[in-house]
């Protein structure tokens, strides 16, 4: 053995040189491992811990004045969709109400009324014609009588003022009677504008009556409660805040460097300062916010200066979560989240341009009063008119009736040379 080979073979042999070799090993496995990792997942991966838990914050106002009687819920509690959560003094509304529905029941009267009306009109001007009949036809038998000297000038003239007198009596009547039919012409009590008005005013006043009870329009928790018992309250004043954290989502400010191949749908893994590492959620991109942060500030950055250093700017991006991860591990606006997003499917565009299909939000609590107002008003035309006459104008006129009309028209005839009578 050589002199070389005794050294080779004491340099291999020694612990140090062992211990070398093992860290060189590891190192290059471990940058081989990473190198794998890297050109598999983390190259595909952005990653910010500039993210933070954000929801819907609904604000209770009023919509009309009143003083606070009562208060149903108080920070920190759970309330649900219709629970009531501030009464106010109702004893205004309920006046003004009651005149609303006393002021309906005297409108129905009046309108029945009118049909009433407008049936004995009718019946008034059947009375004039008939007599405008009768005074033509003593007109023409005392013309007739006149020729033979039978009867004398003065009771001739006499005739022929009757039938003037008959026929403005009879045009008086059917014009009161068109006045009449004015009101109610094409319209049913129910219908007719009076009447629509008044059940207007009803609608206003049994509103307004509702108004004095605040009734929670999602279910969440209650927040930011400002009013206290006996304060004057004035519409748009915020009484208190509803948060419902089922619906909550992240808003991740990530780099502009970082938005390149960034899109909506692309899958999220979010972890939280609470829970820690051992609850991952799981989310995806739903959009992203207009502008950088700095945008939208209330002082935005001047850069048009000398002194300007460029900054990287951020963009917030909306992320939203597992509704049963949600459940599981209920989250509060405001905390701080990590996200990791997967960014290798990138086929949409950037920025794409989807319009809503729908409303983002709705709530039907506040439905039921404008139900029981209409069931009110219907309950108030019923009562006030029971019994009324059929609202329609009368039905076309009878043979009978135009039999009239055709002696009229006959004794016309009669003395159609008579002095400028026709």
């Amino acid at each position: 053995m050589t002199v070389a080979e005794e050294k080779s073979g004491s340099l291999w042999s020694t612990p140090r040189a062992r211990w070398l070799i093992t860290i060189t090993v590891v190192v290059v496995l471990a940058g081989a491992g990473y190198g794998l990792y890297w050109y598999r997942v983390a190259r595909f991966i952005e990653y910010t811990d500039d993210a933070y838990v954000s929801g819907n914050v609904v604000d209770i106002t009023p919509r009309s004045s009143g003083t606070v009687v009562a208060i149903g819920a108080n920070n920190t509690q759970f309330v649900k969709a219709g629970d009531p959560l501030v009464r106010l003094d109702q004893a205004d509304a309920e006046v003004t109400l009651q005149k609303a529905e006393a002021n309906l029941a005297s409108t129905v009267r009046q309108v029945r009324n009118l049909f009433a009306t407008n049936a004995e009109l009718r019946a008034d001007v059947q009375v004039y014609r008939t007599a405008l009949v009768r005074a033509q036809s003593d007109y023409a038998r005392r013309a007739r009588l006149a020729r033979t000297g039978a009867v004398s000038g003065e009771d001739l003239q006499h005739a022929r003022d009757a039938v003037r007198a008959a026929r403005a009596a009879l045009t008086a009547a059917e014009q009161r009677l068109a006045a009449n039919r004015a009101w109610v012409a094409n319209t049913t009590i129910a219908t007719n504008p009076k009447v629509q008005a008044a059940a207007a005013a009803v609608r206003a006043a049994y509103l307004t009556y509702a108004r004095t009870i605040l009734p929670a329009p999602v279910s969440g928790f209650v927040a930011k409660r400002d009013v206290q018992l006996g304060e004057h309250v004035s519409p748009g004043m915020p009484l208190m805040s509803i948060v419902p954290l089922n619906q909550v989502w992240v808003d991740a400010n990530f780099k502009e460097t970082q938005l390149t191949d960034m899109r909506v749908g692309q899958s999220v893994q979010l972890t939280s300062d609470l829970y820690g590492s051992g609850v991952v959620y799981r989310g995806r991109v739903i959009g992203f916010g207009a502008g950088t942060g700095s945008a939208f500030s209330l002082l935005p950055p001047q850069n048009a200066t000398g002194n300007w250093i460029k900054i990287v700017q951020r963009v917030p991006v909306r992320i939203a979560i597992d509704p049963k991860q949600l459940a599981a591990h209920p989250l509060q606006i405001g905390l701080s989240m990590r996200a990791y997003v997967d960014i290798r499917h990138d086929k949409t565009p950037r920025l794409p341009e989807v319009a809503s299909t729908g409303p983002e939000a709705s709530t039907d609590v506040f439905t039921p009063a404008s139900a029981r107002a209409e069931r009110a008003i219907r309950r108030i035309i019923a009562a006030n008119a029971a019994g009324a006459p059929n609202p329609g104008l009368g039905p076309p006129v009878s043979p009978r009736a135009a039999a009239p009309r055709r002696a009229a028209r006959r004794s016309a005839r009669l003395v159609a040379a008579d002095r400028g009578l026709y």
